[in-house]
């Protein structure tokens, strides 16, 4: 009994038609990166100010530098602007009183020795910086910069709700069909973002595009790897989530050439509109086609992959008919998830991984963003470090295994965290590469909780095992702006020594679980309770029958 896999290996496991169809999918997986991180670019929060009316004609009549101005009209000015005072209040004085003092004009306005009464910044803000943000135009700071962590929040809570009702679009009407209509929603979404006037509207449709993104992301994840064959299967799982570090990369140069948070929304979005070609040029998936019983449009597919690749499809698979291996069905529940001691354990664990993960994640981007030098540099240095994260994975997980491999990274993220905020700002460059290991340790993590959560499961609970852990990966994304944002006012790297207790926690767990290199996937839960096992029953499989002739299997 033959199975699409064995055809595979007649009609090519990665060529011509694999590499075609992979390749269109990668531009898919970097075109998300905007949307999943673009809060560093569309939400920059410049240094800022309080604006003061009279300040600026004050300063042209005295003849002061910038320096001199900010020290005699902006309250705590240390040099730097770093203290709420400094960018949140002013002082309650008439600048454009006449015969103010240029040597001293706030003794002369409320006599010297006198305190200065400070207040609210009425007449909006300063700030200095050559482009514009959300937070620039609506103000997002000081007693509204809670107003810029809904602002991501609200993406990440569309990826929750979306990713549940998008994989159910996935498995009823096709991956094709998914991929096609969450695009377009993602593309009118993006569009409407551009020209929407109010902070509100922003957020309501910031969640939409959430609703619909990660869920059009993972559906290419599955495409790409259900039209290749297994032994390819994990190699270009990981290569896709590479190609969402390509995106980093270019979606850096674009907003380094448009500073303009609304000019950078258009600029990312409408490339997006091509994506819809994908109508004509991305196959259905045919593991799909066969578990909704559609054979012909199945074999047709495989018959184009064969004529693509230049390979003859062996006669005897020809005409094939679907028919599943009856294994007994089983309706699966969520408690099925802490049923029982082993798969409880792994439950937890995988659920504090998938939150720690991308909190860390998120985290530190939003981190380097708000500490940069230069934001664009140092968002490229991190970015780059994400492709030998890839690297090491390919080259580890069928050697070493995965357990260990993904304790360190795990322990590296954290400790390179604690490191990153012991480290004077005085010695930027070495905060940096601290921090740029800590990104590729958690990338590293990130990337493995994917696929060893469903090496975890048996089979009837594998789906439902992944996506309620995954899940906790974007309750995750929803807290992280306030851990990042909110702590920072206390004290600017405080985020990362939360990010440090996350990440030791999530690398001694992961030594918990057990090792799943050269395991067959487990199939039932006595399978998962007894992982300790040297063997392991044959992994259930979709067959495919031949019609005729009764032929071995070679």
């Amino acid at each position: 009994m033959p199975t699409l896999d064995d055809i595979l290996e007649h009609v090519g496991e990665f060529d011509r038609f694999q590499k075609q169809t992979f390749f269109v999918l990668c531009l898919l997986s970097a075109s998300f990166t905007p949307v999943y991180v673009g809060v560093v670019f569309f939400g920059f929060i410049p240094e800022h100010r309080c604006s003061s009316p009279g300040v600026a004609e004050l300063s042209q009549r005295c003849g002061w530098s910038l320096e001199e101005q900010l020290n005699h009209t902006v309250p705590e000015w240390d040099g730097h602007g770093a203290s709420f005072s400094s960018r949140c209040r002013r002082y309650e004085v008439d600048w454009n009183t006449t015969g103010i003092s240029c040597t001293d004009p706030l003794g002369s306005l409320v006599g010297s020795g006198s305190a200065v009464p400070l207040g609210p910044c009425r007449d909006g803000w300063v700030y200095d910086s050559p482009g514009s943000s959300i937070v620039t135009e609506f103000d997002l700071v000081c007693e509204d910069s809670w107003k810029l962590d809904v602002f991501q929040s609200s993406v990440n809570a569309g990826f929750f709700i979306g990713s549940l009702n998008i994989g159910y679009i996935a498995d009823r009407f096709g991956r094709k069909f998914c991929l096609l209509t969450t695009i377009l929603a993602n593309v009118v979404c993006g569009i409407l973002l551009v020209f929407v006037p109010t902070y509100l509207w922003i957020v309501i449709i910031r969640f939409l595009q959430g609703l619909v993104s990660k869920g059009c992301w993972t559906a290419g994840y599955i495409l790409v790897t259900e039209v290749v064959g297994p032994q390819y299967r994990r190699t270009v799982g990981i290569l896709y989530q590479a190609a969402f570090s390509v995106g980093l990369l270019v979606f850096d140069a674009i907003a380094y050439a448009i500073p303009h948070w609304r000019w950078l929304q258009l600029t990312v979005t409408l490339p997006t509109c091509f994506l819809l070609l994908y109508y004509w040029c991305l196959p259905e998936s045919p593991r799909w086609l066969i578990s909704q019983g559609k054979n012909d449009k199945a074999m047709k597919i495989v018959k184009d992959m064969a004529k693509k690749n230049q390979k003859k499809i062996p006669s005897h698979f020809e005409d094939i008919k679907f028919e599943e291996e009856d294994c007994g069905k089983q309706n699966p529940s969520l408690m099925d998830l802490f049923r029982t001691p082993q798969i409880r354990k792994n439950t937890l664990i995988l659920m504090y991984n998938w939150f720690t993960s991308s909190v860390m994640y998120q985290g530190l981007i939003m981190h380097m963003g708000m500490a940069a030098d230069n934001m664009y540099l140092d968002f490229l240095y991190s970015a780059l470090v994400e492709f030998p994260a890839a690297f090491i994975i390919i080259i580890t997980i069928d050697r070493v295994g995965r357990r260990y491999p993904w304790a360190m990274s795990n322990l590296v993220a954290g400790a390179a965290c604690l490191a990153t905020a012991l480290i004077p700002e005085d010695v930027h460059w070495l905060k940096v590469i601290t921090a740029c290991i800590g990104r590729m340790g958690i990338t590293m993590a990130f990337e493995m909780v994917c696929f060893v959560n469903t090496e975890l499961y048996p089979t009837y609970i594998r789906n439902l095992g992944v996506m309620v852990c995954s899940s906790l990966c974007d309750i995750g994304g929803v807290v992280v702006p306030f851990i990042v944002y909110r702590l920072a006012e206390i004290w600017h790297d405080l985020p990362l020594i939360v990010f440090t207790v996350f990440g030791l926690i999530a690398g001694g767990l992961v030594l918990l679980l057990p090792e799943t290199k050269g395991r067959v996937l487990p199939e039932t839960v006595e399978d998962v309770e007894n992982f300790h096992r040297q063997s392991a029953p044959k992994a259930k499989k979709i067959y495919l029958y031949v019609q005729g002739s009764e032929v071995a299997r070679g």
